[in-house]
């Protein structure tokens, strides 16, 4: 039986992605003997980029030269694996390419959008011929699959049988396809390419098909077409990951008769990936499925998921206003303008500010924020609450042991939770709130952030804005903490140990500073105190 299948392992760059390929030099040689000696087809040890994108000294799979890979390629290659390099178009000078000595990688894959297809075509062609005039086997990847229409793929495919790579993928760059979608790609292209290429599968596991999608490329290619399955190590990759390599590894041998190591490959798993598990995540999750719905950059989802706690109803409105080939990228700053624009619609909140300030006006307030010492200084914060009976404002959570007069709500997850059972009357929430409002009190979301901060959403400080407005006398604040790192932060584990945006030290410096700018400008008119303990104190 021919073996018309292929196995390419890209944890060293694909996998990589998560850690900015920031692998040691001994993890690089020692996986990359170690799935030499599996009997891995094809590994693919890293990135070439331009000296100017890249300054390489070591312990990274981002290359700028050939020749800096040869270090780690195993001297014995019994198996004859093949190593290649990755390159994405417009990220590397390929007049610059060394011709191939046969000492390093024998292999390049080059990468490139549909839009660079569209508007490059010329230089596309001319780098792919350099790479084969080099003397290397050719990989081309025509990223994002699901943007071409058929005619757009017949159209790369007259291409590729001009130049005649060794391999052209089908490439599910945001794991977005269901099987009949990757059936479809796979029939057309196999229909139309050259019989002597290779059908390169590269998918992403969003939908958690990426083993599906091989197995049944495996069916549809067997007596007729060679076909590369790329894989990573326990599926790591960014977001969802990738296809596992121990799977469908354990999969050709069972049902194919393929004969690779898996105990081997299940070594180095345990030996590089398990420790990096534990400080990194990967595989299925609710973001990784999103960014599967709609076709968007996984650091979209994650940006918005992480930084700003969003319930996934938010993130769609969100994602899905944006068009689509900019949500295909990932720019911090727009997703934050985006996220600010959505939750900036004005909201005339007179008559909420006319009701509050009546209640508010000359009282001193107790501001009961979600730090731990809520729980550690209760008898402090209840004797306070007896001597001075204050009005007691909790913010995105409700005290167990200590009665509140009002709940301010700045975050929809935290609202999410306890909106069906309080009484809302007693609620106060920000304009960006858009479920469950019925009954509270609304006040401008816009009016209460500090616009030029990273953290100008804190929520705790968007209630000190809201009080100066309704012209309180004093403010306290209990558990309002600051952050320790390698401790839980908070009264419940319902908040996130830190908020994903900055550092926790850089955290602590911001809202510090925050908060004494907001004491300075209330200066003479409120009296701003913190009675438990506080970094920011």
């Amino acid at each position: 039986m021919m073996k018309n299948v292929q196995v390419l392992d890209c944890t060293l760059r694909d996998g990589g992605r998560i850690i900015d390929c920031k692998f040691d030099d001994a993890t690089i040689g020692n996986m990359t003997r170690d799935l030499t000696d599996s009997g891995i087809d094809i590994v693919e040890v890293g990135f070439l980029r331009s000296h100017e994108l890249v300054d390489y000294r070591g312990d990274s799979t981002f290359f700028t030269e050939v020749h800096q890979i040869s270090r780690f390629l195993p001297e014995q290659n019994e198996k004859n694996t093949m190593y290649v390099a990755f390159i994405d178009f417009n990220m590397y000078d390929f007049d610059k390419l060394e011709k191939c000595s046969g000492d390093s990688i024998t292999g390049i894959r080059v990468g490139f959008t549909k839009k660079q297809f569209e508007t490059q075509l010329d230089d596309i062609k001319k780098a792919l011929i350099k790479v084969k005039n080099q003397g290397y086997k050719l990989f081309v990847q025509g990223v994002n699959s699901l943007a071409y229409s058929d005619k757009d793929l017949l159209n790369l495919i007259d291409m590729i049988n001009e130049i005649e790579p060794y391999s052209y993928g089908i490439v599910d760059t945001y794991g977005a396809m269901y099987l009949d979608d990757m059936t479809h790609y796979y029939n057309l292209v196999d229909f139309n390419l050259n019989k002597d290429i290779c059908i390169d599968i590269h998918s992403h596991n969003n939908f958690q098909s990426s083993f599906a999608f091989s197995q049944e490329i495996v069916r549809l290619a067997e007596g007729r077409r060679k076909v590369i399955l790329d894989a990573t190590l326990n599926g790591m990759g960014k977001c969802a990951g990738n296809l596992n390599t121990e799977l469908i590894v354990n999969y050709l041998n069972r049902k194919k008769n393929y004969d690779y190591n898996l105990d081997k490959i299940l070594d180095t798993i345990d030996r590089y990936l398990e420790p990096l598990k534990q400080q990194y995540e990967w595989g299925y999750s609710i973001p990784a499925f999103m960014a599967g719905i709609y076709k968007s950059h996984p650091n979209n989802i994650i940006y918005l998921t992480n930084k700003y706690r969003l319930n996934s109803k938010d993130i769609k409105y969100i994602i899905s206003g944006i068009d689509e080939a900019t949500r295909q990228r990932y720019d911090y700053e727009n997703i934050q303008r985006i996220y600010r624009e959505y939750n900036e619609n004005q909201y005339d909140d007179k008559e909420s500010l006319k009701k509050l300030t009546e209640e508010f006006e000359g009282r001193e307030v107790l501001i009961i924020a979600p730090g731990r010492t809520v729980n550690t200084y209760q008898e402090t914060i209840c004797s306070f609450i007896r001597e001075n009976n204050p009005i007691v404002v909790s913010v995105n959570f409700i005290p167990e042991h200590i009665k509140c007069d009002y709940h301010f709500y700045a975050n929809p997850i935290h609202w999410g939770k306890v909106c069906k059972s309080i009484e809302r009357e007693k609620c106060i929430l920000v304009s960006s709130m858009h479920d469950h409002v019925k009954d509270t009190i609304m006040v401008d979301y816009a009016s209460l952030i500090v616009e030029d901060s990273i953290l100008y959403d804190n929520s705790t400080i968007m209630l000190l804005n809201l009080l100066k407005k309704i012209k309180v006398s004093k403010i306290n604040l209990a558990g309002f903490d600051g952050l320790i790192g390698e401790q839980n932060n908070y009264v419940n584990n319902s908040f996130p140990n830190t908020n994903g945006r900055l550092s926790v030290k850089d955290t602590n410096r911001e809202v510090k500073k925050l908060y004494e700018i907001y004491k300075n400008k209330v200066k003479g008119l409120i009296d701003v105190r913190i009675i438990t303990p506080s970094l920011y104190e």
